[in-house]
C-alpha cells in the first residue's frame, strides 16, 4: 500500500496499490488459475465425450444385428383409429393410429436376422426356403421350423427373437408388420444367451 496525503481526519489514507500487467514471460497467480481453468474445461469435456464414446460402442456391440439378411421395404402407410373388422374368421380393432409395412426379407445360408423385437405384431409368410425361430423365454433354446408356405403372427413388443436360415438355399420372407406412427419396424436387442452362438 502507498501513502496518500493527510484524509479530513489528519490520519494518513491508504489506497491500494494496481496490480501490474503481466509482462512478457511473467506468471502471475490469476494467469495460473485462468490457465488451469482452460485446462479443466478442456478435461472436463474430454472425459465426457470419452465417456459418451464409450457407453455408444457398448450399446452398439452389445445388441447384435443380422448377418446376410436383406430386408426390403414394399410399401408403409397409416391405418386410422377407430377402424373395425369383424367377420365369422377375424376381428380387428384399431384404437390408434398405427402404419402398416410390408417388407420382405431374403437370408442366405448360415444368415440369421440377429436377436431383435419388434414395436407391434407382425404377420410372416415363408415363401422359400425354412426358417428356423428361436425365442429368447424359451430357456431350452429349442428350434420351431417353418416351411415354405407356413404362415405365422409374433406378437411383437416383448417379444425377443431371432429367425435363421440353417438350409442350404436361400430363406425368403414376407412380413407384414403393425407399428405404432413412424415407428422402426424392428429394435435389435442383446442376446440373451439362452442359444448357443
Amino acid at each position: 500500500m502507498t501513502q496518500e496525503s493527510s484524509g479530513p481526519v489528519g490520519g494518513p489514507r491508504l489506497r491500494p496499490r494496481r496490480a501490474m500487467a503481466p509482462t512478457v514471460g511473467s506468471i502471475t497467480r490469476s494467469s495460473l488459475r485462468g490457465r488451469f481453468d482452460i485446462h479443466r474445461t478442456s478435461l472436463v469435456r474430454g472425459l465426457v465425450l470419452a465417456l459418451v464414446a464409450v457407453m455408444t460402442s457398448i450399446g452398439i456391440a452389445a445388441a447384435t444385428s443380422g448377418s446376410g439378411a436383406t430386408p426390403t421395404t414394399f410399401s408403409r402407410g397409416t391405418l386410422e383409429a377407430g377402424v373395425k373388422v369383424n367377420t365369422p374368421d377375424l376381428k380387428l380393432s384399431v384404437r390408434d393410429d398405427i402404419d402398416v409395412v410390408t417388407q420382405t426379407i431374403t437370408i442366405t445360408p448360415g444368415g440369421h436376422t440377429g436377436w431383435h423385437s419388434h414395436p407391434g405384431p407382425v404377420f410372416v409368410t415363408i415363401a422359400a426356403g425354412t426358417m428356423t425361430f428361436y425365442d429368447a423365454a424359451d430357456p431350452s433354446c429349442t428350434p420351431i421350423t417353418y416351411a415354405a408356405g407356413a404362415t405365422f403372427v409374433d406378437r411383437g413388443v416383448d417379444s425377443i427373437h431371432i429367425a435363421r436360415n440353417e438350409g442350404t438355399s436361400n430363406l425368403v420372407i414376407y412380413a407384414t408388420y403393425l407399428v405404432p406412427v413412424g415407428a422402426a419396424v424392428r429394435t435389435d436387442e442383446v442376446d440373451p444367451g439362452t442359444c448357443p452362438a
